[in-house]
């Protein structure tokens, strides 16, 4: 079997997952079109031209953007000219068709779901390792429900309690990734001045508390907060969400998120800023023992139950 068609077989497992993954699916078609045009010999845009696509339509194809998958017949065409084997193009089509599947958020509409959404969540669905830094709320995947409900009303003070109630729905389902057996490793680094910030009610932050504390015990989710009395502290002004996928040569993704837009980083040098930043905010937060320290002694002095 050659190199590509070992590549190839790799990726069969990917056909039996029971729960679609088209994000990922789409960002393994076009890693696989770009592997073989770079073996046989083409650049980018001799290619495009060869096929008489545009660069930036090759581009697409190759990076698994947008909200759906390259046509069969565009994806064809690139693996007759690559001189791609029986056995390569039959894994490839197959995993081309899966891609066109759609996750359980491509349910919702538009309006909830935009097309730079509807990409982190899918890149968090597919995700081996997620690492977030949050300066203003709890992380979307730790939110509990009525903290949900107090960030979408925050945020959004004229949508309807219809819009609200689907949005919480889609937090909650989304909650919902870090309770499946094969649940991504999770790494959260929160700011002190979170937990501190009344959002709904003190009763409300008392149940978010708790479910932080509860899920920083599990073994696939640490939690570091970093505290109000750390001088100097290398936080970014922005929330940063760090993904990484399991090989097959998958490029990290980082997400910077805007009020009504989000930038997806994907070029290496850039990733790796984000990297080392979350690794030095990592070195002057808490540990996640002294975290866990710090939210049980929050929850207790400043939302006491009752």
């Amino acid at each position: 079997m050659s190199a590509e068609s070992q590549r190839i077989s790799r990726l069969r497992p990917y056909l039996d997952r029971a729960e679609p993954a088209p994000t990922l699916l789409k960002m393994l078609v076009g890693v696989q079109l770009a592997g073989f045009r770079e073996d046989a010999g083409f650049a980018q845009d001799q290619a495009a031209r060869a096929l008489g696509f545009s660069p930036a339509k090759l581009s697409r194809i190759e990076s698994g953007k947008g909200r759906r998958p390259p046509t069969e017949a565009d994806v064809q065409a690139l693996l007759k000219l690559y001189g791609a084997d029986e056995y390569e193009a039959s894994v490839l089509l197959q995993l081309l068709r899966r891609a066109g599947e759609p996750g359980w958020w491509q349910r919702y509409d538009k309006r909830l779901m935009p097309e730079w959404f509807d990409r982190l969540v899918g890149l968090q669905e597919a995700a081996a390792s997620i690492r977030t830094f949050e300066i203003q709320y709890v992380p979307g995947l730790l939110q509990t429900p009525d903290y949900a409900r107090a960030v979408v009303e925050r945020g959004l003070p004229v949508a309807s309690s219809h819009e609200v109630r689907r949005r919480v729905e889609l937090r909650a389902r989304r909650t919902e990734l870090l309770l499946r057996p094969a649940a991504p490793q999770v790494w959260v680094i929160i700011d002190e001045s979170v937990l501190l910030r009344v959002l709904g009610s003190r009763a409300v932050m008392r149940e978010q508390l708790a479910h932080l504390i509860e899920m920083a015990q599990r073994p696939h989710v640490s939690v570091q907060i970093v505290p109000l009395d750390v001088s100097n502290a290398s936080a970014p002004s922005i929330p940063i969400t760090y993904l990484r996928f399991d090989g097959l040569d998958l490029p990290d993704v980082v997400y910077l998120e805007h009020i009504r837009s989000a930038n997806f980083l994907e070029d290496r040098d850039e990733t790796e800023e984000y990297r080392i930043a979350l690794d030095r905010l990592a070195d002057e937060a808490l540990t996640p023992r002294e975290s866990l320290a710090l939210l049980r002694e929050t929850m207790e002095r400043r939302y006491p139950e009752g």
